[in-house]
């Protein structure tokens, strides 16, 4: 079966600690979402259809004690906070 693009997106993006109180919320998920389409020139999906990708991945926005990683989480953080650039 091949992978989906939402499973390759948390392979590349992302790391768990299920120990951790201070992970991605779901806005943040999916900005991060965002941020490793635009790297991948992957099409952008909704956040409707992201939350349904992120249910079939076994993922729960609400509680998903992920935390960022890789080149999608440094465009994320540089594109949310101008700033700190």
């Amino acid at each position: 079966m091949a992978t989906s693009h939402f499973q390759q997106f948390l392979n590349q993006s992302t790391v768990a600690d299920p120990s951790s109180e201070s992970t991605l919320d779901p806005d943040c998920l999916y900005g991060l979402y965002v941020s490793w389409a635009e790297l991948h020139h992957v099409r952008v999906k909704s956040d409707q259809a992201f939350r349904a990708g992120m249910h079939r991945c076994g993922v729960d926005v609400n509680n998903c004690h992920l935390h960022m990683c890789g080149p999608a989480a440094a465009d994320y953080i540089l594109t949310s906070y101008p700033a700190v650039a």
